[in-house]
C-alpha cells in the first residue's frame, strides 16, 4: 500500500486563503463539502503536516498553535475549520508501526486522513491482515481525503477501544448521506467498503500508546481530538459577534436608535463577547500549560489530563451559547434562510453536540475529579 505525494501547491498567504474561504461559504453550503482546491490550500498552509515530526517533513506544531490556525479558518467558515481540524490525524496514526507511519508521512507529510470509526463492524481475519466490509456514518472530510479509516471488530482483538483499518480512498465508496443544517459543508458522508484487504500493519487502536515518543505523541490523544473540534465553535462564535459589531452603526429603517446605541444590545453583546473571550483564554492557556508539562516529564499529570478535556467541553458549549446570543441580537432579519447569523449559530451548536463535547463529557470530567468510574479518554 503506497501513498502518492501531493503535487506542488500554489503558495498563498494565510490571509488570502481565509478571504477566499469567507467569500465562498455559500458555495460550500450548496456542495455540502469543502472542495478539493480548498483542501489543497490547507496543505499549502501546513494544516495536515502540522503535527507530523520534522524528520518526516512536518512542522511539529504545538496543540495551541494548531488550534489557533483552526479557529481562524473556522471564523472564515466553520465547516472548513472542521475539515482542516483533521490535521490532527497525524497524531492518531502514531500508534501505527513506525514503518507504516514512515510509509505514509515520509512520502507525503501532507497526507489527509478521514475516518468513520463507529459503530465498529466485523472484519474477516485472513492471511496477513483483514478483509473489511461494511458501511460507516460520520466520515467528516472524506471528500478530500487520501486515506480512509473505518472501525472494525476482529477475532483476536483485545481491549474495548476500536481497531481502525486504513484504506486508500480509491478502494472505498463515499455514500452521499450528509444533509444537515449545522456543519453542512463538512461532507461527513458514509464510508463503504466491500471486501477490502487491509494488512495488519495498516491497522491501529485509537487511543492506544503511540509507537514513537515525540512530545506531541505523548499529549493525551483523546483530549487533543476534542480540542481541535471544540475550537471550531469558538471560530463560529467570533464571526457571529463580529457580524453584530460590524452592523452596530447602521441606521434602523423604523427610525429606532442604531443597534450599537441600544442598551439591551450593549449588555447582551458584552455578555456574549465576555463568554467567548473567557472560554478562549482558558482554552489556550490550558493547552500551553499541558504541552509545557511534556517538556519536563513523560506524561501530563492526572489533574492536567482532566483539565485538557474539560476546557474543550467549555469552549464548545460557551462558543455555541455566544453564537446563539449573537443570533438573538440579529433581530428578525436573522431568521431569513441563508443569513450568516443562522449559519454561525447552527454550526457552533453542531460542534457542541459532537460526542467528544456533548453534555455527557461534563459528567466524565466531574466523575474523574471525584475519582469515580468514567468514560474512555479520561484518566
Amino acid at each position: 500500500m503506497t501513498i502518492v505525494s501531493s503535487a506542488a501547491l500554489q503558495p498563498q498567504t494565510k490571509h488570502e486563503v481565509l478571504e477566499s474561504i469567507r467569500s465562498r461559504a455559500s458555495e460550500f453550503q450548496e456542495l455540502r463539502h469543502i472542495p478539493q482546491d480548498v483542501v489543497d490550500q490547507f496543505k499549502g498552509l501546513g494544516v495536515y503536516r502540522a503535527f507530523v515530526p520534522k524528520r518526516f517533513g512536518g512542522d511539529e506544531k504545538s496543540p495551541a498553535d494548531f488550534c489557533r490556525l483552526i479557529e481562524d479558518i473556522a471564523a472564515a467558515d466553520a465547516s472548513a475549520g472542521w475539515v482542516a481540524s483533521f490535521g490532527v490525524s497525524a497524531t492518531y496514526l502514531s500508534t501505527l508501526p513506525p514503518e507504516t507511519y514512515t510509509e505514509i508521512f515520509g512520502k507525503n507529510p501532507d497526507t489527509v486522513f478521514a475516518g468513520a470509526m463507529f459503530p465498529p463492524q466485523a472484519a474477516k481475519t485472513v492471511t496477513g491482515g483483514y478483509e473489511v466490509t461494511g458501511q460507516w456514518p460520520w466520515g467528516s472530510g472524506i471528500m478530500g481525503a487520501d486515506l480512509a479509516g473505518a472501525g472494525i471488530k476482529v477475532e483476536d482483538q483485545q481491549g474495548k477501544l476500536p481497531l481502525i483499518a486504513i484504506m486508500p480512498k480509491s478502494e472505498i465508496e463515499v455514500v452521499d448521506t450528509w444533509k444537515t443544517m449545522g456543519l453542512r459543508a463538512t461532507g461527513s458522508h458514509d464510508i463503504k467498503a466491500e471486501g477490502v484487504f487491509v494488512p495488519r500493519e495498516w491497522t491501529f487502536v485509537r487511543g492506544a500508546k503511540p509507537t514513537m515518543d515525540d512530545r506531541i505523541f505523548r499529549y493525551p490523544s483523546m483530549a487533543l481530538a476534542s480540542q481541535v473540534l471544540a475550537v471550531v465553535a469558538l471560530g463560529a462564535a467570533r464571526s457571529a459577534l463580529d457580524f453584530i459589531y460590524e452592523g452596530s452603526a447602521r441606521q434602523s429603517v423604523t427610525g429606532a436608535p442604531k443597534p450599537g446605541a441600544r442598551p439591551y444590545l450593549q449588555a447582551e453583546y458584552a455578555k456574549a463577547r465576555g463568554m467567548y473571550l473567557g472560554a478562549q483564554a482558558l482554552f489556550y492557556d490550558t493547552l500551553e500549560e499541558g504541552y509545557e508539562e511534556l517538556a519536563h516529564q513523560e506524561t501530563v499529570s492526572r489533574e492536567m489530563h482532566i483539565r485538557l478535556r474539560l476546557v474543550a467541553s467549555k469552549a464548545a458549549k460557551d462558543g455555541a451559547e455566544a453564537a446563539r446570543m449573537a443570533f438573538a441580537l440579529g433581530g428578525s432579519a436573522a431568521i431569513n434562510e441563508g443569513h450568516p447569523l443562522g449559519r454561525y449559530m447552527l454550526d457552533a451548536a453542531g460542534v457542541a453536540q459532537h460526542a467528544f463535547l456533548s453534555e455527557g463529557t461534563w459528567t466524565g470530567a466531574g466523575a474523574a475529579m471525584f475519582d469515580e468510574p468514567t468514560m474512555p479518554g479520561y484518566p
